[in-house]
């Protein structure tokens, strides 16, 4: 009797793991390995004993400290742009300016019929 479902797909965790961390969907990494979104959660759920989401929420914040780290580096090495987004992101500042008009005093409005 022939042997049914997917072929033997052997994963590199630490591969894996990298993929996780540069923020790969799990249809991308399904391509990764050539194979469906099924059987990566599958495997997950086989070596892990989690959802494919739990562990993938693991693995991502190591590649989320990368990127913040990289980016306080930007603007800690003068990048302008990255200095304004980081403050826009984390110190409450923006690009919008409030005008407050005040009007005091009295508006006199006269209507001038226009002879025909």
């Amino acid at each position: 009797m022939a042997k049914r479902g997917p072929k033997g797909i052997q994963i590199d965790w630490n591969d894996f793991d990298k993929l996780c961390h540069i923020q790969c969907t799990l249809e991308e990494i399904a391509c990764f390995y050539d194979c469906s979104v099924d059987t990566i959660e599958n495997i997950v759920k086989r070596e892990k004993k989690m959802k494919f989401s739990e562990y993938f929420a693991i693995k991502r914040g190591k590649g989320r400290i990368s990127l913040r780290r990289k980016q306080y580096q930007l603007a800690m090495d003068g990048s302008v742009p990255m200095n304004i987004w980081l403050g826009k992101q984390y110190l409450g500042q923006s690009d919008k300016q409030e005008v407050e008009q005040i009007q005091t005093g009295e508006i006199k409005i006269e209507y001038i019929k226009k002879d025909d």
